[in-house]
C-alpha cells in the first residue's frame, strides 16, 4: 500500500494523545455519548445479557442494535477541536476497554487534488489497511478529516462520474467495516455537513455538533491554561465576555482562536521582560477578531 494514503498512524494508548485530551474542555461528555454508543457494538454479549437480566427476554431492538454502523461524524466549525477529540475519544476507549489500537488519519492525497480517477482505488487501499489493523484484542481507527471533500452528496450536478464511483466505493467499504462488529471505528469530520452524502449521513451511530465554547467554558479554558497567574473571578469573565459573540459581531472566539493566537499572542507581548498580566490579555483579545466562520 502507498504510504501516503495516511498523514500518520498513531500506536494507542498513546501517553500524549491522553495529555492533550486531559486539557480539552467538554471533552468527557462528548466521549460518554460516543462510547455509549459504540459500546452497543462492541459488547454485543454483554447486551443480550442485560436485556434477558433486566427485562426477562431479549428485546426485539437488540437484534437491530447488531446491524449499526461503526461511523461518527463529528460536525463543527473550523478550530472547535473535532480532531483532536476523535484521537482523544480513540485513546480512550482502547484505555477503558483494555486493548491497544491503531489510529489512522487518512491524507490529504486522498481527497482529491487532480486525483479523482484514483479515489476510489485509494479509499480502498485506506479501508484495507483499516480491517488489517483490526484485530480481537485491537482497535483500529480511521479518521477522514474534512470529510465533505471525499464524501460529497451524490446529488451534486457538478459531480464527475469518478466523484460518484468514489463515494459509491466509500459507502461499500464502511457497509463492510460494520461486519468487524466495532473492531474498526470510522470518524469523519466537517464543517460542512450538508454537503456529506445522504446515505452515509444516515450510517452514522451519533453525529456529535461541535460549537465554539460558551461562557463558562471560555472561563474555564483561561483558568485552566493560565492555572499559576493570580486572575481573580472577575477578571476571568471579563476576558469571557471579550471573546463572546456578543462582543465580535455575533462571532465569538474558538477554541483555536484562543489556544494558538491570544494566549501565544499575549506571552510574547510579555516575553522575555514583563509578567503575563490581565491588561497584557485584554488588548491582546480586542486585536484578534475571532476566525470566520467556515459555511
Amino acid at each position: 500500500m502507498t504510504k501516503s494514503v495516511f498523514e500518520n498512524t498513531i500506536e494507542l494508548p498513546s501517553a500524549e494523545i491522553k495529555l492533550r485530551t486531559q486539557n480539552l474542555i467538554g471533552f468527557e461528555k462528548k466521549f460518554q455519548r460516543i462510547f455509549g454508543n459504540l459500546k452497543l457494538l462492541l459488547d454485543q454479549e454483554g447486551l443480550l445479557e442485560w436485556s434477558k437480566k433486566f427485562h426477562g427476554m431479549e428485546l426485539p431492538i437488540i437484534h437491530q442494535l447488531n446491524d449499526r454502523y461503526p461511523l461518527v461524524i463529528l460536525e463543527g466549525d473550523a478550530g472547535t477541536g473535532k480532531t483532536v477529540s476523535a484521537e482523544g475519544i480513540a485513546d480512550r476507549m482502547v484505555r477503558e476497554l483494555k486493548k491497544e489500537g491503531s489510529f489512522l488519519k487518512l491524507s490529504t492525497r486522498v481527497r482529491g487534488e487532480g486525483l479523482h480517477g484514483q479515489m476510489g482505488n485509494l479509499v480502498n487501499s485506506a479501508f484495507s489497511e483499516l480491517k488489517s489493523a483490526a484485530g480481537k484484542k485491537r482497535l483500529a481507527f480511521l479518521l477522514i478529516d474534512e470529510a465533505d471533500a471525499i464524501a460529497t452528496t451524490r446529488s451534486t450536478l457538478q459531480m464527475h462520474q469518478e466523484e460518484k464511483a468514489a463515494v459509491n466505493t466509500l459507502i461499500q467499504m464502511i457497509d463492510e467495516v460494520r461486519e468487524l462488529k466495532g473492531r474498526a471505528i470510522i470518524f469523519m469530520s466537517t464543517n460542512r455537513l450538508q454537503f456529506i452524502d445522504e446515505a452515509i449521513v444516515r450510517r452514522a451511530s451519533v453525529v456529535l455538533k461541535f460549537e465554539r465554547p460558551t461562557e463558562e467554558e471560555r472561563k474555564e479554558l483561561f483558568a485552566k491554561y493560565l492555572e499559576g497567574i493570580e486572575f481573580s473571578p472577575d477578571q476571568l469573565q471579563v476576558l469571557s465576555q471579550l471573546t463572546s459573540p456578543e462582543q465580535n459581531d455575533n462571532l465569538g472566539h474558538s477554541f483555536s482562536d484562543i489556544m494558538l493566537k491570544i494566549l501565544p499572542e499575549s506571552i510574547a507581548a510579555s516575553f522575555p521582560d514583563n509578567v503575563l498580566t490581565f491588561d497584557i490579555l485584554s488588548n491582546t483579545i480586542l486585536n484578534i477578531k475571532p476566525s470566520p466562520e467556515i459555511k
